[in-house]
C-alpha cells in the first residue's frame, strides 16, 4: 500500500467516524484515498483552527479520540491554537499534518515549517515520519499515547513523499513502549490512608475537576458523596461530574464561583481533590489557601499533577474511577462512618454561606439580563441540551445558570481560554450526536473568530441553535477594565457589528434579534420547536453593563470575593 492508503486504513482500524480537515497540497494523496472510501466521514471546515476544535469536541462529548487533518505550512499553524486548547484541557486527539517532502526539509521549501518544533510545548507527544515502513505504527502509537494515562493532543507529520511510497501494510494489534507506562492502581496504603481520614473528618469537603469527566468517574463521585453526606464542589471544566441540581452540590468553585464552595474550600478541614489540579483560576493565590490548615488527598492519573501548585498530605496516582471504586468499597466494607454531629454542625455553617445567594442578579422588565437567557435556556431545553460556549462573561453565565446534570454535555475552554471555539466545538458534538439538543453560548467578539463556520453548518445541515448574549462589549475585558482599570475601556467597545440576522440568513440559516425580555422565551421556544431542524441565530441584545458576580480579583484569596 501507498503511505497514503495506509492513513486511512488505520483511521479505519481505530474506528473512527469524523476526521476534520481542510484539504492542501502536502495532503492531497491522502485526500484521493478518502474520497475512495465510505467507512468514515470527513467534514470540510473552512479554517484549520475549526478543525482541530470540531475535533476536540467530538473527543469532549464521546470520550473517544478526536481526529483532524490539516496540509503543511499554514495548515499546521493554523491548527496549533486548537491544539493547545485541547493540550490544557488534556483532550485526546489525533493531529495528521502534510510536511513538505523529506528531502525539502529544512530547504525553506514552498509551505514549510518545523510543525515538529512548533507544536512541541503544546502537545502531549509529536512524529515526523520520514520512513513508509514506520507509518502504520507510529499512528497507532499515537492514538494510545492520546488515550492513555493523562490525555492530550499527539501530532503526526508526515511528509508528502511518504504518502507516495508503499510497503506491505500491517496495523498492530497493540502497542507497548519501555518509555511510557501510566499508572491506573493507586497505591494501596495510600487508599487506606484516605478512607481513615475521610472518615476522620469534620469538616469534609470534595473538590473535583476534568479529569472526573475524562475519567468517566462521575457515577463514582456521586456514589461517595451521597455514601458520606460530604459536600461537593465542581471546578468549570468538572461541571456535571455531578448532579448540579443536588443539595450536596455547591456549585462551581474559583474565580466566579458560588460564595458556599468557596468559603468551604477555604475552610475545610480535610479535602479530597479528584482529577484536579488547584489552578490559578480556582484557588487564587496558593500562600492565601495555605493559610487555612487542612490536610488534602489528592487522586489523579497524572503524578506531575500532585503537589505542583498545593502541597498534599495523601498522593494517589491513578485512574481516578478505579481509585474511587476502591475507596468505596473500603468504606462499604467496614462499619465506621463520619461523626454525624460534627458533619451537622458543617452543613449548618454551609448553609449560612448559602444563603447569601450568591448568584441573585437585579431582573430587568424592559433590558434583557444575560443570566435571564441562561435561565430560560436550561428551562426551554429541559437541561438535557449539549452547551457549548465560547470565553468570557457569557461562558461563566453559562456555567452559573444552566444546571448541568450529567458529565460531557458542557463543553467549553477552560486551560487555555479560547475565544472562537463555541461555534466549532457545537459542529463536533452535533456531529457526534444528530439527535441531540446542542447549543452554543457565545459573545458578538468570540464568535466572529470562526463563524466562517456557517458555511460548515450549512454542508452539513447542522441544527445548532447559537446564543449571542450580544452586550456590545468585550465583555470579561470590560467587566476587568471597570474594576481594576478606573473604567479606562480601551478597545473593549464593539462599534461596528454586523447585522447578524442578515449574515445568518446569508449563510442558509435563520437569524432572530431579541431585544425585550418578555420575547426570549418564545424566541427559543421558536428555535427548538418550529425551527428545530434548522440552524438558529438567536442575537440577544442584553445590558452592556451586566457583571458577572460573584469574582475573586487575580492574585487574592478564595474568602476575598466581591460579590456586588
Amino acid at each position: 500500500m501507498t503511505g497514503a492508503e495506509i492513513v486511512v486504513r488505520c483511521l479505519q482500524a481505530e474506528g473512527v467516524a469524523y476526521v476534520f480537515g481542510y484539504p492542501g497540497g502536502a495532503v492531497l494523496n491522502i485526500y484521493d484515498e478518502i474520497y475512495k472510501q465510505d467507512q468514515f466521514k470527513h467534514v470540510l471546515v473552512r479554517h484549520e483552527q475549526a478543525a482541530v476544535h470540531a475535533a476536540d469536541a467530538y473527543a469532549r462529548a464521546t470520550g473517544r479520540v478526536g481526529v483532524a487533518l490539516v496540509t503543511s505550512g499554514p495548515g499546521a499553524t493554523n491548527a496549533i491554537t486548537g491544539i493547545a486548547t485541547a493540550y490544557m484541557d488534556s483532550i485526546p486527539l489525533v493531529v495528521l499534518t502534510g510536511q513538505v517532502p523529506t528531502a525539502a526539509i529544512g530547504m525553506d521549501a514552498f509551505q514549510e515549517v518545523d510543525t515538529v518544533g512548533i507544536s512541541r510545548p503544546c502537545v502531549k507527544h509529536n512524529f515526523l515520519v520520514k520512513d513508509v515502513r514506520e507509518l502504520a505504527s507510529t499512528i497507532k502509537k499515537a492514538f494510545y499515547i492520546a488515550a492513555t494515562g493523562r490525555p492530550g493532543p499527539v501530532v503526526v507529520d508526515i511528509p508528502k513523499d511518504v504518502t507516495q511510497q508503499s510497503c506491505p501494510f500491517e496495523y498492530p494489534a497493540e502497542i507497548r513502549m519501555r518509555s511510557y507506562n501510566p499508572t491506573y492502581r493507586g497505591h494501596a496504603g495510600q487508599i487506606r490512608r484516605a478512607v481513615q481520614m475521610l472518615l476522620e473528618a469534620k469538616r469534609p469537603m470534595i473538590y473535583t475537576g476534568g479529569g472526573v469527566i475524562l475519567g468517566d468517574a462521575a457515577e463514582q463521585v456521586t456514589e461517595l458523596t451521597r455514601l458520606l453526606g460530604f459536600p461537593v464542589t465542581n471546578t468549570l471544566m468538572g461541571l456535571g461530574g455531578y448532579p448540579a441540581p443536588d443539595p450536596l452540590f455547591l456549585g462551581m468553585l474559583g474565580m466566579h464561583g458560588t460564595f458556599e464552595a468557596n468559603m468551604a474550600m477555604q475552610h475545610c478541614d480535610v479535602l479530597l481533590a479528584v482529577g484536579a489540579r488547584f489552578d490559578d483560576r480556582v484557588i487564587g493565590n496558593p500562600k492565601h489557601f495555605a493559610k487555612e490548615a487542612r490536610r488534602i488527598i489528592h487522586i489523579d492519573v497524572d503524578p506531575s499533577s500532585i503537589s505542583k501548585r498545593v502541597k498534599v498530605d495523601v498522593p494517589i496516582v491513578g485512574d481516578v474511577a478505579q481509585v474511587l471504586d476502591e475507596i468505596i468499597r473500603q468504606i462499604k466494607a467496614g462499619s465506621e462512618r463520619p461523626d454525624q454531629a460534627a458533619l451537622k454542625a458543617w452543613w449548618a455553617q454551609i448553609e449560612l454561606w448559602r444563603s447569601q445567594d450568591c448568584l441573585k442578579y437585579e431582573r430587568s422588565e424592559t433590558v434583557i439580563k444575560p443570566q435571564y437567557v441562561i435561565e430560560k435556556l436550561y428551562e426551554v431545553t429541559g437541561g438535557d441540551a449539549y452547551v457549548t460556549s465560547d470565553v468570557g462573561q457569557h461562558q461563566m453565565w453559562a456555567a452559573q445558570y444552566y444546571p448541568f446534570n450529567k458529565p460531557r454535555r458542557w463543553i467549553n475552554s477552560g486551560g487555555l481560554g479560547t475565544m472562537g471555539v463555541g461555534l466549532p466545538y457545537a459542529m463536533g458534538v452535533q456531529l457526534a450526536f444528530p439527535e441531540a439538543k446542542v447549543v452554543c453560548v457565545t459573545g458578538e467578539g468570540s464568535i466572529q473568530m470562526n463563524i466562517q463556520e456557517l458555511s460548515t453548518c450549512m454542508q452539513e445541515k447542522l441544527p445548532i441553535k447559537i446564543v449571542l448574549l450580544n452586550n456590545r462589549y468585550l465583555g470579561m475585558v470590560r467587566q476587568w477594565q471597570e474594576f481594576f482599570y478606573e473604567e479606562r475601556y480601551a478597545e473593549s467597545y464593539v462599534d461596528a457589528l454586523p447585522d447578524f440576522v442578515k449574515l445568518a440568513e446569508a449563510y442558509g440559516h435563520v437569524g432572530m434579534t431579541i431585544e425585550r425580555p418578555q420575547d426570549v422565551e418564545p424566541a427559543l421556544r421558536d428555535a427548538f420547536g418550529k425551527y428545530k431542524d434548522r440552524l438558529v441565530f438567536m442575537n440577544f441584545v442584553t445590558d452592556p453593563h451586566e457583571n458577572v458576580y460573584p469574582m475573586i480579583p487575580a492574585g487574592k484569596g478564595l474568602s476575598e470575593m466581591i460579590l456586588v
